[in-house]
């Protein structure tokens, strides 16, 4: 996968990307990053990429020029189409679909903003997606790349050390991931549960899926109202509801 990323602030992406799972991606193949200063396709002699807003108001905005012409600067080579990704507290909220969505890609472009916001002609007609990781407004779309980034790239093939770590995280199946002990089993007083220390996979399995299905009833019971759930979950629900009232 090529992820490019548009950003007034390239230097802030340094130490994401060349540091724990994103930097050994790199190292294995599996990802090649890039990251572009777009004040460098202003155009204009004060290299200038923001103006005032039609019609006033307060803030500036971001001008079309300098954003069109960089993404096209990094897909005049390109075989692939790629996907142009707008990082806007105005998105779609990001989540895990999304993410493995994103995963099977060949080149994503990031552009974070800056300011007020972007010129209308940039949504219309140069962005494929339209992506915000909260209800909340920062300083500009780099710190939501970066977290775009990661949820992406550790899913890509061989970039985990163990390919099962991705398909049993939370969210991936739906619900919270269930509890998770290791030695010792007994640390001043508190002890892992016993059914861990059985050696019965089929019990640890289904000890597993019901505190998945528990940790999700009691923290993100929302997630549920989406979920085609099985006769046991539903019968677990069951038992959860009547141990509460």
């Amino acid at each position: 996968m090529k992820i490019d990323i548009l950003s007034l602030f390239p230097s802030m992406f340094d130490g994401v990307f060349g540091e724990s799972i994103l930097n050994k991606a790199a190292e294995k193949g599996a990802v090649e990053y890039n990251v572009t200063d777009f004040r460098q396709f202003a155009g204009n002699k004060h290299n200038s990429v923001d103006d005032y807003p039609y019609g006033g108001g307060a803030g500036m905005v971001l001008k079309p020029e300098p954003i069109f012409q960089a993404v096209r600067h990094l897909t005049e080579k390109t075989s692939s189409t790629p996907r142009v990704i707008l990082m806007c507290p105005q998105g779609e909220r990001f989540n895990q679909k999304k993410a493995e969505e994103l995963a099977g890609e060949d080149h994503l472009i990031f552009i974070c903003g800056h300011y007020e916001g972007y010129d209308e002609r940039i949504r219309e007609h140069l962005v494929t997606d339209e992506i915000s990781i909260g209800d909340f407004v920062l300083t500009g779309g780099e710190l939501g790349a970066m977290v775009v980034t990661d949820s992406v790239v550790r899913l890509l093939p061989e970039v985990l050390g163990n390919e099962e770590s991705a398909v049993k995280d939370s969210f991936s199946s739906g619900l919270l991931e269930h509890p998770h002990y290791t030695r010792p089993s007994d640390y001043d007083g508190m002890k892992v549960p016993e059914v861990l220390l059985s050696g019965n996979h089929a019990k640890i399995d289904a000890w597993r899926m019901k505190e998945s299905l528990y940790r999700t009833y009691t923290r993100r019971p929302d997630l549920l109202e989406q979920m085609e759930l099985s006769d046991q979950q539903i019968n677990w629900l069951k038992e959860f509801k009547n141990n509460v009232e």
